[in-house]
C-alpha cells in the first residue's frame, strides 16, 4: 500500500460510509420515539448477529476477546449512547461529542505501551476539550450535563473496544463485530429488563411502527454490514492515514442531517464548539503526516 490519494470511486465509497455513520444519529432518534433505549440497543445487536452469524465464519481470536469487545461496544458504547439520546442530548451534538473516543483511545494505548504524550496531542486534546466544555455550558435543551457525561462514557467504552480489537490483530472486522454481538445482547437485555421493565418492553414492541423497525434494521444493514465491510475493504487497500481522516466528516453529516431533518438549531456557540472539537481531531489525526511532509520539503 502506498500513501497516495484515494481514487475517485474509493473516495466516494468512503464518503458514503461516513455519510451513513453520520446520518445514523438521526435514524437512532427516530427509533427512540417508540422504543426504550436499552431495548433498542438489544434489538440492534440481535439483528447484527442474526442471521449473519450463520454465514460468516468466526474470526480466529479468543472467546474472551470477543466477549470483552461485545460488552464494551454493546452495553458500553451503544447502550450509553442510546440512553443519552433519549432526551438528554441532541443527535447532532451526540455525533460530535462521541468522537472524543479518539483521545480516550490514545490515552489508553499510551497507558499500556508507556509512550509519552506528544505536544501536538496535548494541543489537540485541549482544543477538543474546550469544545466539550462549551457544549456543557451552553447546552440548554440541546444537551444536559448528564447527556454530555453519558456520551463521554460511551466514547470511553468505544475506546476500550478499540484497544481490545487492536489486541485481536488483523481480522475481518465485519465478522468480528457480528460474532462479538453474541456477548452484547445478554447484558443489554438484562439491563433493559431491570431498568426499563417488562411492561415498557412489551409496549415498545407493540407500538413500534414500520419506520421504527426500519430504523432498527438500518442499524444492522447500513451502519454495520455496509459500514464495517466497506471501511475494512478500504483499509485493506489503502494506508490508514489516507482513509481514517474521512471519519472527521461523521459529525459534519450528523449535525447537518439533524439540522435538516429534525430542525436542530445551529446557534453560534454550537458551531464554535463543533469547530473546536473537529480542529482538535484534525490536529491529532493529520499533524504527524503534515509535519513529515514539511520536514521532507525543507
Amino acid at each position: 500500500m502506498t500513501d497516495t490519494p484515494l481514487p475517485l470511486r474509493h473516495f466516494l465509497l468512503a464518503l458514503a460510509v461516513v455519510a451513513v455513520w453520520g446520518t445514523n444519529f438521526v435514524v437512532i432518534r427516530v427509533a427512540l420515539d417508540h422504543l426504550p433505549p436499552l431495548l433498542f440497543a438489544t434489538l440492534r445487536f440481535t439483528l447484527v448477529l442474526l442471521p449473519m452469524v450463520f454465514f460468516i465464519k468466526r474470526p480466529q481470536v479468543p472467546w474472551k476477546n470477543l466477549a470483552a469487545y461485545g460488552v464494551l461496544i454493546g452495553a458500553g458504547q451503544f447502550g450509553l449512547l442510546f440512553v443519552a439520546m433519549k432526551g438528554h442530548i441532541s443527535p447532532g451534538l451526540a455525533s460530535l461529542v462521541v468522537q472524543t473516543q479518539v483521545f480516550f483511545t490514545i490515552g489508553m494505548a499510551m497507558k499500556i505501551s508507556g509512550e509519552k504524550v506528544q505536544p501536538f496531542q496535548v494541543a489537540a486534546l485541549l482544543l477538543a476539550a474546550s469544545g466539550i466544555v462549551l457544549i456543557a455550558a451552553h447546552g440548554g435543551g440541546a444537551a444536559t450535563p448528564l447527556g454530555v457525561l453519558l456520551i463521554l462514557l460511551a466514547a470511553a467504552s468505544w475506546a476500550g473496544g478499540n484497544i481490545v480489537a487492536r489486541q485481536a490483530g488483523t481480522v475481518n472486522m465485519l465478522a468480528y463485530v457480528v460474532w462479538a454481538s453474541l456477548f452484547s445482547i445478554p447484558p443489554l437485555f438484562a439491563m433493559s429488563l431491570w431498568l426499563e421493565g417488562w411492561p415498557a418492553i412489551v409496549a415498545g414492541v407493540a407500538h413500534a411502527d414500520a419506520l421504527t423497525w426500519g430504523a432498527v434494521a438500518w442499524q444492522a444493514v447500513g451502519n454495520t454490514m455496509f459500514g464495517y465491510a466497506a471501511w475494512g475493504w478500504l483499509l485493506a487497500r489503502h494506508p490508514a492515514a489516507t482513509v481514517t481522516p474521512m471519519a472527521l466528516l461523521v459529525p459534519v453529516f450528523g449535525m447537518g442531517a439533524s439540522a435538516v431533518l429534525l430542525h436542530e438549531s445551529l446557534p453560534a456557540w454550537k458551531l464554535i464548539a463543533a469547530a473546536l472539537v473537529l480542529t482538535g481531531l484534525a490536529v491529532n489525526m493529520l499533524w504527524p503526516k503534515l509535519r513529515t511532509r514539511f520536514l521532507a520539503a525543507a
